[in-house]
């Protein structure tokens, strides 16, 4: 990503395989591959553990995930304290990046091999023995076109899973809104600047990092309070509560030009983030059949791509036509639309016996 310029001659920049469009297709590739990465990983969660284990199990992953996420956040500033320089000419990266990517880059392929090579898996004739059926129907393969069979599941999604992407629109769309223009929002909020060159933008691409750090922190250390939480109030309250004090600590950003004061936004955040990365998981596991596990939580990664790609299509055009360029108006945006996903959990029709399991 960092060296997408490498793969164009100079002379072809403004021609149609530019260096942004390589930029592009690469991200494009990364994203998908962590995404096909990561499903298995959330399927195996719900393979491997029993029923009323499964919210314990995803508020674990979460955890893992903030320490990695803390981690990754960080990793640019920590490169510029250890003497990387955070700024480059136009049209450049600064390596402070860069080798936060090769960093990022390296821990990834380690831990995906970690996982591959040390985490055994249950057979389809086990986990058939462990859901109470017999096994020879449990185990029965019909081989079948891979994409029909994808399309027909597709079609047939059980009833929560669309409830649930009602909720995931909301949110992902929201985070996405985050990601995206929290950088120039606190560019020109706070330091006053539009020019990602200068040294005032570089310096709020770098606050950005410390407080995204924070946030994934607060995710981290709260995943491990929703086990309480959602044995208390049930999946469903958990969820909703922490994205309304998501959407409040994304819309307070608005409010505060103190940096030091968005420390309260982001716990607001890190709490909406831990319970998004486990809850919606957990309440789906429990009412998809065994056998199609993997194959679910590989279909339900459409209900947050989808709101990415739609964020990504229309949300840069309200910026500029509605928002008169002022990104700090899409953070405001990304807040409603936490409460508009807290709101929809409502709709979701839950199995009985979660609660009493959780």
């Amino acid at each position: 990503m960092p060296n997408a310029g490498l793969f164009i001659s100079p002379e072809t920049t403004h021609a149609i395989l530019s260096p942004m469009l390589i930029g592009a297709g690469m991200l494009m590739i990364m994203d998908a591959s962590i995404n096909v990465a990561m499903e298995p990983f959330r399927a195996l969660v719900g393979d491997m553990l029993p029923e009323k284990q499964h919210t314990i199990g995803f508020s674990i992953q979460t955890f893992l995930i903030g320490i990695g996420a803390v981690v990754g956040s960080w990793l640019p500033s920590i490169m510029t304290k250890i003497g990387f320089s955070n700024t480059a000419v136009p049209g450049e990266v600064a390596d402070n990046v860069k080798f936060a990517f090769y960093t990022g880059a390296a821990i990834l392929f380690l831990s995906v091999m970690w996982t591959i090579f040390k985490t055994k898996e249950y057979s389809p004739a086990e986990l058939a023995e462990f859901s109470g059926k017999e096994a020879e129907d449990k185990c029965e393969v019909k081989k079948k076109n891979g994409l029909v069979e994808i399309a027909h599941d597709f079609m047939n999604m059980p009833k929560v899973m669309w409830q649930l992407g009602i909720c995931q629109f909301f949110a992902w769309f929201a985070l996405f809104s985050m990601w995206v223009y929290i950088t120039p929002a606190l560019a020109e909020h706070v330091y006053g600047v539009t020019d990602p060159s200068s040294l005032e933008y570089a310096q709020a691409g770098d606050k950005v990092g410390e407080l995204f750090g924070i946030y994934n922190l607060v995710a981290m250390l709260f995943a491990l309070l929703l086990i309480p939480i959602a044995a208390r109030l049930g999946r469903k309250m958990t969820h909703a509560v922490c994205l309304i004090l998501g959407g409040l600590g994304l819309m307070s950003l608005y409010f505060f030009t103190d940096t030091n004061m968005m420390i309260l936004s982001m716990i607001g955040i890190g709490i909406a983030w831990a319970s998004i990365l486990a809850m919606p998981y957990a309440i789906l596991s429990n009412c998809l059949p065994p056998e199609k596990m993997g194959t679910y939580m590989g279909l339900f990664n459409f209900f947050i791509t989808f709101p990415q790609i739609t964020n990504g299509l229309i949300h840069g055009w309200i910026v500029r036509n509605f928002y008169g360029g002022h990104a700090m108006y899409a953070l405001l945006t990304g807040g409603i639309f936490l409460l508009f996903a807290a709101l929809s959990v409502v709709f979701i029709k839950e199995k009985i016996k979660t609660a009493q399991t959780s």
